[in-house]
């Protein structure tokens, strides 16, 4: 017993021994080593995850953007389309779509929603539950098309459920018009449908050899704010990899995780914890066998232990750094062919990792037969520069190619003979993703392409007739503007031949529009081969052509000129009444030319035009079938009030009159109480028309009276439709000319319409209503008040009316002119006036409506001053028959109130 409590007690002190304590500190550093290097491992190792989880997401997302911005470019070609040709129908909209959507599979159609409401669709067949689809009335598409028609821009909706089944995103592009009052108007929407699961499986997400699990959100393009609308693997929750998707407007989100999850653990797990444990005892076993050494030479022991330590740290770093990177490394003697391959070296160029020596035979095997000659002078270059880069493939022996980038140096150590030290990583995933990079590249330019082409054919169509196949009035613009570049910067001179057809309007009523367009390719046919091969010809109307000649300076004699043209002219005239058989009829037409040249010193196309149509004009009056030059004594005429009477004539005998209607509000309900139909000129060339533009010259033309009648005729028959369908429009007032009132036919005609007392009201200007006017007038105020038609007194407050007048008239209304109106907001002085004609008209027992009001400020201070009705820009502007029926219908102007 004793013996052993002496051995117990040898054996303590045996083990506290202070040669011992190094071994105990080494021990606490292994193990805190140990830890280190296990958790720096997994964190390295999960980056490296996650980096090659984001370099697939880089390839998926860009598929994704190419995919869904190519199918949107091709949508914006329909945009230009329609902004063009906004009356476009079916037959040549499929066509014009088809020529697009047979290039993209992933289009599933295009559709255009004309006011909100789809009236165009393609392909037709498949589709056709979309036709008459109301976006304002679907909660599910409502919103994006809303947020495009107010932003003006694309916005993408989806994924959602298709009306005429499956599911697709829906990218929506506004379509803006110009009007007549030279601004753009919002006209519609185009819609393109990609069919979702396509999109999925042209990006690659739905490629069973991804090596990655993938989910979107972003629904309707918010981004991070959207919700989760892809996710078969339900990744979501497993920490995934995220990134941005750039869509043409906003933004998906896609997240990715590896197939099956995220590794548990590191796959050189247990190789480093045997590094590790070789390490540790590699200094634990050294540290137990210098404890025993003797103490002089304790010193000595200490600083190797210190050397081995420091070793086996930087062991362990190259280590893991050369684990990490995955970089093989190679050494041989500068002139030997034996080299020293590690095991990430032979695993790369398919050797067994079994340390035998490697050769230039071994690397030379696995060379590409294409980069064998390159890299090896490449490799012999580093004899003489000392440094060595090179890339080439190898060819493994299953038929794997792989790309490997290569870098080596000399280096010289003392007492040994100089080595070449070299690195070697795989580069094949890098060069795969920069292959596709290009292949994408090059699929979005040829798309760019197509597009182009789509655009130039757009762009021919536009500018050419389509019946004639002549250039047409934007292109001669074009043209023009072009000589007057020339003509200021080279001294260019033109002419120019307005042609107008004779008798051709007597052929198209005969005959029919068949043969009028028959006869319209023959004018066509005619003026090409008649002019010269570099005359400019157009067709700029109905049966209206233009030549346009062009000299240089030097060629632009006067006289010469002149003899040119006349002989032209001369012949086109006597080409033109050769006559034309048409179905067995002989049809014959004449021509009037009119001809102008460039000032000396201006050379301005309008003025060019105008002087020709001049020159045409004379032509005409003088007899047809000739030409005439525009000369000093046809400038005096009034060419515009020549043109705008000719065009009030024809847009009386072709109905271009139409009449708006502006809504009239209670100012105190804002219900509506009735419209204005005012009179719009619908003109084929410059659009919507308001009065002021024409009325003077319609009047001199003596035609107010016609104009007046047509307004009120429409006016009944928008009434009667409204009625139908239970509107609620109580009166239609219109406005009537002091001319009409002294109409002796003015009752007889108005007892033919169907007029029900009471709907409607006759607006009349307050200068007609002196105290001394005429008796005829008087007498017909009487029977149209007779036949139940109420009298408002319009404009009132700018003429001369006196309460005399009033009181003879007893008008139901008065209408306060805007001129009195539009300053009431900020002069006291305007509004105390204004109060005091409402007070008058309520003395008299007569309505007051105040026109011009063009805020809601103005509808609140004319509520209080008590006026009865309210008509202005604050609530609506004039607007179609049509368009009146969705006004009154959706009463938006509630919401703006």
């Amino acid at each position: 017993m004793g013996f052993s409590v002496i051995r117990r007690g040898k054996a303590s002190r045996s083990v506290l021994r202070a040669t011992n304590i190094p071994a105990f500190l080494a021990l606490f550093v292994i193990a805190g080593a140990w830890i280190v290097a296990e958790q720096q491992n997994r964190r390295l190792f999960e980056q490296a995850q996650r980096t090659q989880v984001l370099n697939q997401i880089s390839l998926v997302r860009a598929r994704l953007e190419g995919n869904i911005s190519g199918n949107i470019q091709l949508a914006r070609g329909l945009v230009a389309a329609l902004v063009v040709e906004p009356d476009m129908d079916q037959q040549r909209f499929s066509a014009l779509a088809e020529s697009l959507l047979h290039r993209n599979a992933q289009i599933r159609n295009f559709a255009v929603a004309e006011g909100m409401i789809v009236t165009l669709v393609h392909p037709l067949e498949g589709n056709e539950r979309a036709l008459g689809l109301d976006y304002n009335a679907n909660a599910q598409q409502r919103e994006a098309t809303v947020r495009a028609r107010e932003t003006g821009d694309l916005v993408i909706a989806g994924p959602l459920d298709l009306v005429q089944g499956g599911r697709g995103i829906v990218g929506r592009l506004p379509v803006f018009v110009p009007g007549a009052d030279g601004q753009n108007h919002f006209w519609g929407i185009v819609s393109a449908v990609v069919d979702i699961d396509r999109l999925y499986e042209d990006s690659g997400l739905t490629d069973p050899d991804l090596p990655i699990d993938i989910a979107l959100s972003g629904h309707d393009g918010l981004g991070a704010r959207g919700k989760l609308f892809y996710d078969p693997a339900g990744i979501v929750a497993n920490d995934p990899v995220v990134a941005d998707v750039v869509l043409p407007s906003g933004a998906w989100q896609i997240a990715a995780t590896p197939k099956g999850g995220w590794p548990a653990a590191p796959t050189n797990q247990w190789t480093l914890r045997l590094l590790l444990f070789m390490a540790g005892a590699l200094i634990m076993v050294p540290a137990v066998i210098a404890g025993r050494l003797i103490e002089e030479r304790q010193r000595n022991i200490r600083t190797l232990r210190r050397r081995e330590a420091q070793l086996g740290k930087l062991s362990r770093r190259l280590r893991l750094a050369l684990d990490t990177s995955k970089v093989a490394v190679w050494e041989m003697n500068v002139g030997e062919t034996e080299q020293f391959w590690d095991a990430r070296m032979n695993e790369l160029y398919g050797y067994p990792a079994d340390n035998a020596p490697r050769g230039q035979i071994h690397w030379e095997k696995r060379l590409h037969p294409d980069d064998l000659e390159r890299a090896n002078a490449e490799f012999r270059r580093l004899h003489v520069d000392r440094q060595y880069a090179s890339q080439y493939r190898i060819v493994l022996d299953d038929g794997e190619v792989r790309h490997v980038r290569a870098m080596g140096a000399v280096y010289d150590e003392p007492g040994t003979a100089p080595r070449i030290i070299g690195v070697n990583w795989d580069v094949t995933a890098d060069i795969g993703l920069a292959e596709e990079l290009k292949r994408v590249n090059a699929l979005t330019e040829a798309r760019n392409a197509e597009l182009e082409t789509a655009r130039a054919h757009i762009e021919h169509n536009a500018l050419h007739d389509s019946l004639t196949g002549l250039p047409n009035r934007r292109y001669l613009d074009e043209m023009l503007a072009d000589h007057a570049a020339r003509f200021a910067g080279e001294g260019e001179r033109a002419a120019l031949l307005q042609l107008d057809l004779d008798r051709f309007k007597q052929v198209n009523d005969t005959l029919g529009h068949m043969a009028g367009d028959a006869m319209l390719v023959h004018a066509a046919r005619v003026l090409r081969d008649t002019a010269r091969r570099t005359d400019f010809v157009a067709r700029v109307g109905g049966d209206e052509f233009v030549v346009v000649r062009r000299w240089p300076r030097e060629k632009a004699g006067h006289d010469a000129c002149v003899a040119e043209l006349s002989e032209l002219s001369d012949r086109i005239v006597a080409r033109m009444q050769e006559p034309l058989s048409y179905q067995g009829h002989e049809c014959r037409v004449g021509v009037s030319i009119g001809i102008a040249t460039d000032t000396d010193c201006l050379a301005d196309p309008l003025r060019l035009l105008v002087n020709a149509d001049i020159a045409l004009y004379r032509a005409k009056a003088r007899g047809r079938n000739r030409h005439q030059f525009f000369n000093d004594a046809l400038q005096s005429e009034i060419v515009t009030t020549k043109r705008i009477a000719d065009d009030i004539l024809t847009g009386l005998e072709q109905n271009q009159f139409v009449a708006h209607y502006q809504p009239q509000f209670c100012a105190r309900t804002l219900d509506v109480i009735g419209v204005e139909a005012l009179a719009r000129w619908n003109h084929p060339r410059d659009g919507l028309i308001a009065p002021a533009a024409f009325m003077k010259i319609a009047e001199e033309l003596n035609v107010v009276a016609s104009i007046d009648r047509l307004i009120l005729e429409q006016g009944l028959v928008d009434f009667h439709l409204w009625e139908q369908i239970g509107l609620g429009v109580p009166t239609v007032s219109v406005n009537v000319s002091a001319r009409r009132l002294r109409d002796e036919e003015l009752i007889r005609t108005l007892r033919q319409m169907d007029i029900r007392p009471g709907t409607i009201a006759f607006e009349l200007v307050e200068s007609i209503f002196l105290d001394d006017n005429d008796d005829l007038t008087a007498w017909n105020v009487e029977q149209i008040k007779g036949l139940g038609i109420n009298i408002e007194i319009d404009d009132f407050g700018t003429g001369y009316a006196s309460i005399v007048s009033l009181m003879k008239l007893s008008p139901r209304r008065l209408k306060i002119d805007r001129q009195l109106i539009m300053p009431i907001v900020r002069s006291a002085g305007q509004r105390q006036l204004v109060g005091s004609i409402i007070d008058i008209g309520h003395s008299l027992g007569i309505e007051v409506l105040a026109e011009g009001v063009e805020t809601m400020e103005h509808a609140r201070v004319l509520k209080s001053l008590g006026c009865d009705a309210l008509q202005g820009y604050a609530f609506a502007r004039p607007m179609s028959g049509g368009d009146l029926v969705e006004f009154v219908q959706s009463r938006r102007w509630k919401n703006a109130c």
